[in-house]
């Protein structure tokens, strides 16, 4: 006995549906990092780039505080200079949106403007250079001052195929590449992991280089601890825009085979 075509029409109708699911499970790619070092368990020592300090350029803004003695000395000096500028740890926020902190724009003369020490040229200095200038200045004003300088607005940017990208501000000068990407929730399924772009301003210009976290070799290169204002930026694979033209053929596939059934029972019936 044959089927009624209506069923029959449905029956295919339902095994088009039931195959355009059944092909949306896309394969997992490799997306482990470090793929060059030895599965076999034994530790592995891999050669480490030298991290150098980063230096205080025009337009950076630094926390400075000098201690002395008198607390009241403090207050006066610590609070001149204060900013509405956001330093918390994660994405950088409108102004206003966090508290407050105090800091000291370096002008485009590479100078800082302090209470009672002065004007201090701070340009091409790292922090701990800036420091003992500061120190060495503020002894002739203060009794064996205590000086901190750190930058306050360290600020690293992570776009493309991140969970979370956007500019982060951290709280220290050694951050590497990995650190970045932390902040950004890691790479997507669809980030290419050997291809990374860093974007880097070398004395006005633009510096571009590429770093491959499939291998270990990231950790010895000179690209591996991040500037101030360094841009990540994480190219999207093949396989999302197979991805997204895939999901586009389901659609329409799903679409025509509910369209089909819907005709059937309709003429059917």
């Amino acid at each position: 006995m044959k089927m009624p075509i209506y069923k029959a029409s449905f029956a295919k109708a339902c095994f088009l549906i039931a195959i355009v699911f059944l092909t949306s499970c896309a394969s997992t790619k490799n997306v482990a990092y470090f793929q060059d070092i030895s599965a076999l368990g034994q530790s592995e020592l891999a050669n480490t780039a030298k991290f150098t300090d980063p230096v205080i350029q025009a337009d950076d803004i630094l926390s400075i505080s000098i201690f002395t003695i008198d607390p009241t000395t403090n207050m006066v000096v610590n609070q001149v200079g204060s900013q509405a500028i956001s330093t918390s740890v994660g994405p950088v926020a409108s102004l206003g949106a966090t508290p407050p902190t105090a800091g000291f724009l370096v002008d485009k003369n590479g100078e800082i403007d302090l209470s009672v020490v002065g004007k201090v040229k701070v340009l091409g200095l790292t922090t701990f250079q800036a420091r003992e200038l500061i120190k060495e200045k503020a002894a002739v004003v203060y009794t064996n001052p205590n000086v901190q300088v750190r930058f306050a607005n360290f600020k690293v940017t992570v776009l493309g195929e991140v969970n979370r990208p956007a500019s982060y501000v951290v709280p220290n000068e050694k951050v590497s590449v990995l650190d970045a990407l932390g902040l950004a929730g890691d790479l997507t399924i669809f980030g290419k992991r050997e291809n990374v772009t860093l974007i880097r301003d070398n004395g006005g210009k633009k510096e571009f280089a590429r770093l491959d976290l499939n291998s270990k070799e990231i950790f010895n290169s000179p690209y591996y601890y991040l500037k101030q204002n360094d841009v990540l930026y994480v190219e999207p694979n093949k396989g999302k825009a197979a991805s997204l033209n895939q999901s586009r053929t389901q659609t329409y596939a799903l679409i025509g085979s509910l369209t089909s059934v819907l005709i059937i029972l309709f003429t059917r019936l």
